[in-house]
């Protein structure tokens, strides 16, 4: 099971490595690109490249009955969340929209539970509060302050229309695999972003070449890997247990705006990081999780 084991932890490193670059890279694309223009270009190329896939392993289409329900989570996951994000990070700093951000892992928790039935447990909710905690103290450390804003609304809209596509996708998981339902709901939320296709083209002849290339690497990394990851490991181990990695995005979100854009993190949020791990940790010690041998011996192996 060591194999299976490794596919687990570069699952979670996919997802909270490429997840926080995101971060750097929207706050690179809005320098040239509106907030619903950056959301269409990512989403057309993250959907270009799942198209290419999908004719590689002749992908099976979706049953009609199901279309429904994939352009409803479609169009939370990925038109709402990408850009509600987008809209709030032109006036949000890094660290509150990092900490409200990481507040999914919590949103999914309370929705599995309800409408799932998932268990969560004490040790996860104790892990969950030590991570929410180490993430509030990331996002003091910018002094950016917690004062209500328009931003700040958006930004939590966006994670929680994000909670909501988690949640619910597990049944769909199940009968269509990670890969394909992933693809179908990325096209979906595409569609519905299309009435904002005017105005694209002029908006990429006159970007820079930063904010192009920065939009393309969303398109290409952070959009498509990290759904893939979470997908898998929501259908393996429940929507909760996928997404709690999620509490380490902003320490590492940080550490990548240190390098790419200059911006060096404070004590405080450098001491948040450690904390936040911390609860990650606990979240996932041996006792409080699924015996990965359990997992693969009940779950169906993807098809593709």
């Amino acid at each position: 099971m060591a194999h299976k084991k490794l596919m687990i932890i570069g699952a979670h490193s996919s997802v909270i490595f490429l997840w926080a670059s995101a971060f750097p890279g929207i706050r690179a694309g809005l320098e040239s690109y509106s907030p619903e223009h950056l959301a269409l270009f990512r989403l057309l190329v993250g959907s270009a490249a799942l198209g290419v896939l999908a004719l590689l392993t002749r992908m099976r289409l979706p049953d009609i009955k199901d279309l429904p329900a994939i352009f409803i989570l479609g169009f939370l996951g990925f038109t709402v969340y990408h850009t509600a994000l987008n809209i709030g990070e032109k006036t949000v700093s890094a660290g509150p929209a990092s900490l409200i951000v990481s507040m999914t892992p919590i949103f999914s928790a309370v929705l599995a539970a309800l409408f799932l039935r998932e268990r969560f447990g004490r040790v996860r909710w104790t892990g969950s509060a030590v991570s929410f905690g180490g993430a509030a103290l990331i996002s003091l450390g910018t002094g950016g302050g917690f004062e209500i804003q328009t931003g700040i609304l958006f930004v939590l809209l966006a994670s929680i229309s994000e909670s909501i596509y988690f949640v619910f996708q597990t049944k769909y998981l199940n009968k269509y695999g990670f890969l394909s339902f992933t693809s179908y709901t990325l096209w979906a939320g595409t569609s519905f972003m299309l009435i904002y296709l005017p105005g694209l083209g002029i908006e990429i002849f006159h970007a820079s070449a930063e904010s192009t290339l920065s939009v393309l690497y969303l398109g290409i990394f952070p959009t498509v890997i990290p759904y893939i990851a979470l997908a898998f490991l929501a259908s393996i181990g429940g929507a909760s247990e996928a997404t709690s990695s999620l509490y380490l995005t902003p320490a590492i979100a940080f550490v990548i705006a240190w390098i790419w854009l200059g911006e060096v993190p404070a004590m405080l949020s450098i001491t948040g990081g450690m904390i936040a791990l911390a609860g990650v940790m606990i979240i996932h010690r041996k006792n409080s999780s699924v015996k990965v041998t359990e997992i693969f011996e009940n779950k169906p192996s993807e098809n593709i």
